[in-house]
């Protein structure tokens, strides 16, 4: 008998305290009063917290795969709020407070590791741009300090601070509240969940189109196993917003991007925190099988590509191996690339769009995992009230018109 992977992880994850141990998907209803597109950790975020702070449980997930098959699953863990514009502060650091108790909430070990995150400063303007943030995080009540070289060396052992390197270290940021957690752990914790709460997750349910009424409004979805009532649709799909969004003929301001990352072989633990450049983006941590977790930049062209460009991992690679030598004779255990939606300004789009009772969650290009939490949370609570929620309310789609953008693409500390 075959298996797929969306069966052998049902069959996993029912082996886990608290999930029902004959847990079976369910058959579609012909109605639901929420259908969320999109089984990541986003998408299901927003249906657990829609269930249990909302009260709204005739709620359906829609996945054309598996849960948390998607970008959640190609991330490279790393959480941090040390942004540098007022609203994206408030929006990352209410996710990093949602992660810090994120395990007892769900009863269930998303393994957050509040290691550190440090940035690394190569040059004055890096010195001077990391100090601003600093500051502006600290005036925002969120924390963040500055190390010289021999500091930053002590926080992390195995970086290279020799002056003769082509991208020498004078500095860095680091916020010690930053960290890692597991990717994939997020979405089954959510999942679980929701699934208690009774949310209906349906897997290997492709969405084909969007049915509105005469008037305009949704009326629900077409999909791979039929046709699906909802009073209000929520779109949370990674990478492929623009696809759906056009069903119900919305034009996205969004363009997708592949997003290099890779692993070396497990070793024993030399990375005791997440370090980060963005001279030369690269950044690196290890998780607790003891692979080393390297993250890349995007690729230079539009593309659905999984696999992207060899040239990006490979800049990446020479420059971990000169920061971190201890790297060099590590071998490459696998490689990938995620697909990013990405707006204009890198910041997300949280809100309702013009047709009634559609809404979207997106464009978050590298910053959605770290936001998980904090985007279900407040896209709960736009679809429960219809309107948006305070923290939410500066990433509407309205931006675009007005031009009040929340340019991260040059305040952020990595270019995204």
């Amino acid at each position: 008998m075959k298996f797929s992977f969306g069966t052998l992880l049902k069959e996993a994850l029912s082996g886990h305290r608290g999930w029902p141990r004959q847990w079976r998907e369910p058959e579609p209803k012909p109605a639901y009063d929420v259908v969320i597109v999109g089984a990541g950790g986003h998408g299901l975020a927003t249906a657990y917290y829609l269930a249990k702070e909302h009260g709204i449980r005739n709620v359906a997930v829609l996945e054309k795969g598996w849960l948390g098959g998607g970008n959640t699953g190609r991330n490279t863990t790393i959480i941090r709020s040390n942004y540098l514009c007022e609203e994206s502060e408030a929006l990352y650091e209410h996710a990093m407070k949602l992660w810090e108790g994120l395990a007892i909430e769900l009863n269930y070990n998303v393994m957050y590791s509040p290691r550190g995150v440090m940035m690394l400063a190569h040059n004055e303007h890096d010195v001077r741009i990391f100090k601003r943030h600093v500051h502006a995080n600290r005036l925002a009540g969120i924390d963040n300090e500055w190390l010289d070289p021999a500091e930053a060396k002590g926080f992390c052992p195995i970086l290279n601070i020799d002056s003769r390197l082509r991208h020498p270290v004078l500095g860095a940021a680091l916020q010690r509240r930053g960290g890692v957690a597991r990717h994939d752990a997020v979405a089954w914790g959510y999942a679980r969940g929701a699934d208690a709460l009774g949310v209906d997750i349906i897997q290997g349910c492709e969405v084909t189109g969007i049915r509105r009424a005469p008037s305009g409004e949704v009326t629900g979805v077409e999909t791979s196993r039929g046709f699906i009532g909802a009073g209000k649709i929520g779109v949370v799909a990674a990478g492929h917003t623009s696809v759906i969004m056009a069903m119900a003929g919305v034009r996205m301001p969004l363009e997708s991007f592949p997003l290099q990352a890779l692993v070396s072989e497990p070793v024993k633990p030399v990375m005791p925190c997440v370090v980060m450049s963005n001279t030369i983006h690269a950044y690196m941590s290890q998780s607790d099988k003891g692979e080393l977790v390297i993250g890349a930049g995007t690729d230079a062209y539009v593309s659905y590509s999984q696999t992207g460009g060899l040239h990006v991992t490979r800049h990446t690679i020479e420059a971990i191996a000169e920061l971190f030598p201890v790297t060099r004779r590590l071998r490459m255990l696998r490689s990938w690339g995620g697909i990013v939606d990405v707006t204009p300004d890198r910041s997300p789009i949280i809100g309702r769009t013009p047709v009634p009772g559609l809404y979207v969650n997106c464009g978050w290009g590298t910053g959605g995992f770290k936001a998980t939490p904090g985007s279900g949370h407040v896209f709960a609570a736009t679809l429960a009230r219809d309107e948006p929620h305070p923290i939410a309310a500066p990433f509407t789609l309205d931006r675009f018109v007005t031009g009040r953008l929340i340019d991260e693409a040059a305040a952020a500390a990595v270019s995204h």
